[in-house]
């Protein structure tokens, strides 16, 4: 972080150079508790500078929750290459990376807040779980998702946020468990969807067909089996 130095800047420098620091502050606190003084000391600025590249707190916080709705988008891009389980559980490592490098932020994005609440903010959380639903049918091959399919990934979307939100929570979970898991989750809603719909069963087995019996998925079915083989546990 910058801290102290004041440097000549360009206007859109000095802008990206702004929110860059409020988006390490935000990094450590919420950001309703970052205010604009030190957001300028940490700019090496003034405060009344800030409000010359910022007409007001609510547009600089905007200005950065957009960047971090950019990155947290990203982290869901993935070429297409190799077994569904493997790729899921890349993005899953990539989202969660930004997720504890920016845990209050990304509380506070996905939260909102009195500061972070508004119509904007919104829209941007909003773009961040398109731009993940997105990323995910396309992995899937499929043109025009089904009702059903829709259902199993805004859910699972929706899932993976909640999720994070909560281990940030004191992180009572070890990360790398809960990456796998949560592709295991994606698996398990899929297997229940295709349970009630012929469209989706036959998505599933074109997804399982390519998966190795060590990647995620079928580390999965080893699990199940062995809960099933614990005496006393056999469903009936």
């Amino acid at each position: 972080m910058t801290t102290g130095v004041r440097r000549r800047m360009g206007v859109e420098q000095r802008r990206q150079q702004l929110i860059g620091v409020a988006l390490e502050l935000f990094s450590h606190r919420s950001p309703d508790d970052v205010s604009i003084d030190e957001i300028a000391a940490a700019a090496g600025i003034s405060r009344p500078l800030v409000y010359h590249y910022f007409p007001g707190k609510q547009s600089l916080y905007e200005a950065a929750l957009r960047r971090a709705a950019d990155e947290l988008a990203s982290r869901f891009q993935e070429p297409h290459d190799g077994p569904l389980g493997a790729r899921l559980l890349r993005v899953m490592g990539r989202f969660f990376d930004f997720v504890e490098g920016h845990g209050p932020g990304f509380a506070a994005l996905m939260r909102g807040g009195p500061a972070v609440g508004s119509t904007t903010t919104d829209a941007m959380i909003d773009e961040v779980r398109q731009a993940a639903y997105g990323q995910i049918v396309s992995h899937l091959g499929v043109g025009e998702p089904s009702a059903r399919l829709e259902l199993v990934v805004r859910s699972w979307v929706s899932l993976a946020e909640s999720t994070a939100l909560i281990w940030l929570d004191g992180r009572r979970i070890p990360r790398a468990e809960l990456e796998l898991q949560l592709v295991h989750d994606f698996a398990a809603l899929s297997a229940v969807s295709a349970a009630y719909d012929e469209e989706m069963a036959g998505l599933l087995l074109r997804v399982l067909a390519d998966e190795p019996a060590d990647g995620p998925f079928g580390d999965l079915v080893d699990r199940l089996g062995a809960l099933l083989r614990v005496p006393g546990q056999r469903l009936r």
